[in-house]
């Protein structure tokens, strides 16, 4: 059974898949942007070929040396490279994963497929399982995004018993915003030490703010009024 040299966590950035103006891979800006997300921004695990990366909109050629060129560029600079091997069709996806670990990925994420969907548990975890299997020396993860794929299969029901099936998963990229099945992921496998990303940054910054403006709403209402202790100020400058 693969592990990762350490378990991922933290930031993880999805990065983009830089283009040129005809529509080719610029990859001569790889380079810049693993410095950039290490020394400018303290990142030092990513997510290759993704959603953001656009991976389902290259060839299978083009999204092979999009990886190949983080994996080289990135060598003792990161600490983890997770490529995204997810595809309509189980052999590119098998192919794919296969690639990852010859160029000396660090793990690979699938999406289900969502062409002729999977409909139950058991069909998707079989063919999460055959990716898997495909590169037997790697930490796998699932890449749960409903809203792209229309498979509402939740991630909790998948995760139960994954192990028994999948030996080298390793965790969830969970790019939905239903928090009530990503607790209960997190909730009923504390014991598993799986890594849970949360992929919706837009929908936890939202929030965050909304918190902080009701915060300071809270204040108000309350210094007005003159009750109870004054709450302080926050560290929040486009708040003032």
């Amino acid at each position: 059974m693969a592990f990762p040299k350490k378990k991922l966590q933290g930031l993880v950035a999805a990065t983009i898949t830089p283009m040129t103006e005809d529509g080719e891979i610029n990859f001569s800006v790889i380079g810049q942007y693993v410095d950039y997300l290490v020394k400018e921004q303290g990142v030092k695990n990513i997510f290759v070929n993704g959603t953001t990366g656009e991976g389902l909109s290259l060839s299978v050629s083009e999204r092979r040396q999009v990886a190949e060129e983080w994996v080289t560029k990135g060598k003792d600079k990161l600490d983890q490279v997770i490529i995204h091997v997810g595809a309509l069709s189980l052999k590119e996806s098998q192919e794919l994963a296969q690639h990852a670990a010859e160029i000396g990925a660090d793990g690979i994420a699938v999406i289900a497929p969502f062409f002729l969907k999977p409909w139950t548990k058991d069909i998707l975890i079989n063919f999460l399982k055959e990716v898997a299997a495909a590169a037997p020396a790697l930490p796998f993860y699932y890449y749960h995004i409903p809203a792209l794929t229309g498979v509402k299969i939740r991630a909790e029901e998948l995760l139960d018993g994954i192990l028994d099936k999948i030996p080298t998963f390793q965790g969830l990229k969970f790019s939905d915003t239903d928090l009530l099945d990503f607790g209960q992921c997190v909730d009923q496998n504390r014991q598993q030490q799986f890594a849970f990303l949360f992929g919706v940054d837009e929908f936890c910054i939202q929030r965050f703010i909304n918190f902080v403006v009701k915060l300071e709403n809270s204040k108000l209402k309350v210094s007005k009024n003159q009750r109870a202790l004054p709450l302080g100020t926050t560290n929040f400058p486009f708040l003032h």
